[in-house]
């Protein structure tokens, strides 16, 4: 990693002093307890950087000491960052990130640009993907590479250039502009809505309800959506999924109802794989948002494909799947320049 052998440089037996430049202690050291107060995890800072949650432990003890002050409080089985240890963790990350980026940058220097979307499954697979080719074929020297994660922080990580998140507009250290606000109703596939037809409320609490729970809490939950249209009995058959993808597959396959975000099922409705099963709706009461990094600016292909992204926000599946995608090659891609050229 970032380690010097300085007996090796200076000679053995030498007594010579190496002077840092810029006062810093040592690099392994910074790396590992940025790592560690990220997870609040030695072991799992342990595994990022592939050494032993042993080895954390004496590189953060050893910047403690150099620093004279505790950057965590020990706990059973848990750490906790201090005051001192927050204010070395934000200014190690934001330097990290400014170097990530930085070093991207530079790397991409005679070759072409690269922007990196994050988003969940179920919003890359059911909005972003559908809309990306309209983008791509514009846009045909910009690369656009994707990070697919559905759990809460699984995006949080330097190398994403925007986000597309579901919420309340605000997350740490970021900025965030709205793409659009969102409807919640159940939908079961056409079979099943058929066979189980729902006259009320208390008939649809008595199917079987098919919820996305233990990932993210911030999504609706069915005890939730119910209380919401007036049943407030919390006793419903449900079964419970970690992957919102994987439940709609199982209520287009006839296993139950799933409550659908309509930006994202309405497709699935067009196509006939799903029907919403009765007129009862909520506002969903967070709404999807772009959000960047509020310590660095974009890139302009990153900026360029944010302000896409908000244009296309209000745009209905159906009138996004009119957009204008050609089908035949895009326009040729330029070559990188030799370097030297």
């Amino acid at each position: 990693m970032f380690a010097v052998n300085w007996a090796a440089a200076c000679g053995a037996g030498s007594n010579c002093m190496v002077r840092r430049y810029y006062s810093l202690p040592s690099l392994n050291a910074l790396a590992a307890f940025e790592a560690a107060a990220r997870h609040l995890s030695l072991t799992k800072a342990a595994e990022e950087l592939n050494v032993t949650p042993g080895a954390i432990s004496r590189q953060v003890r050893a910047l403690e000491d150099e620093l004279g002050n505790p950057l965590f409080l020990r706990r059973h089985r848990a750490v906790e960052l201090t005051r001192e240890g927050e204010t070395m963790a934000a200014a190690l990350r934001e330097g990290f990130e400014r170097m990530s980026a930085t070093f991207r940058q530079i790397k991409s220097f005679g070759g072409q640009a690269t922007v990196t979307v994050g988003s969940t499954l179920a919003m890359a697979h059911l909005w972003l993907m559908p809309r990306m080719g309209a983008f791509w074929n514009h846009n045909p020297d910009i690369i656009v590479d994707h990070v697919i994660s559905d759990h809460p922080h699984g995006l949080d990580r330097p190398d994403v250039d925007l986000r597309l998140r579901y919420g309340d507009g605000e997350w740490p250290d970021e900025l965030s502009a709205k793409l659009y606000d969102d409807r919640i109703f159940p939908v079961a596939s056409p079979a099943f809505a058929k066979a189980y037809p729902v006259r009320s409320i208390s008939e649809l609490a008595q199917q079987q309800l098919l919820s996305v729970e233990g990932i993210d809490w911030t999504w609706t939950t069915w005890a939730e959506f119910l209380r919401d249209v007036g049943y407030p009995d919390r006793r419903v058959n449900v079964r419970r999924f970690n992957s919102y993808v994987i439940a709609l597959q199982a209520a287009r396959s006839g296993q139950g109802v799933v409550l659908g975000w309509a930006s994202l099922v309405e497709p699935l409705i067009e196509a006939g794989n799903l029907v919403q099963v009765t007129d009862a709706e909520i506002a969903a009461p967070g709404s999807y948002f772009v959000t960047w990094s509020a310590r660095r600016p974009l890139s302009p292909e990153a900026a360029m494909l944010k302000d896409w992204l908000l244009s296309l926000g209000s745009l209905s599946s159906t009138q996004a799947s009119r957009l204008p995608i050609s089908l035949e090659q895009p326009a040729r891609r330029r070559s990188p320049k030799a370097k030297g050229a």
